[in-house]
């Protein structure tokens, strides 16, 4: 899933249809959480590769935060400007409250992010 940070990483952007299984699971429940890892499918992941878990709750980006979703996540990902401009696309942040870090196959940091 395409995704993209606030400059502070407070909050992660990213986009979903309307009509998704997961549109339907955030309505119901707001918590969520998003896996960002950097494997690349080779015997060295186990020692080398890192993997960031961030916490928090999404919600919809309102019409006054929709200029910097379009220009964080629209400059990361720009091949999907005609999805994000779709009615049926729903722009979404998770407001990060933790992130957990796993690097070196055990090594795990938890930050609290501060709002």
């Amino acid at each position: 899933m395409g995704f993209a940070a606030s400059d502070d990483l407070t909050t992660l952007y990213f986009a979903t249809g309307r009509s998704t299984r997961k549109s339907a699971n955030l309505a119901a429940d707001s918590r969520a959480s998003m896996l960002i890892d950097n494997r690349r499918n080779l015997p060295a992941d186990f020692t080398e590769a890192a993997a960031a878990t961030a916490v928090g709750v999404v919600d919809e980006v309102g019409p006054d935060q929709r200029p910097e979703f379009e220009r964080l996540f629209l400059g990361k990902h720009p091949h999907l400007a005609d999805f994000v401009a779709s009615p049926s696309c729903a722009a979404l942040r998770l407001r990060v409250a933790t992130y957990m870090v796993v690097s070196h196959f055990q090594h795990v940091i938890e930050l609290h992010v501060k709002p």
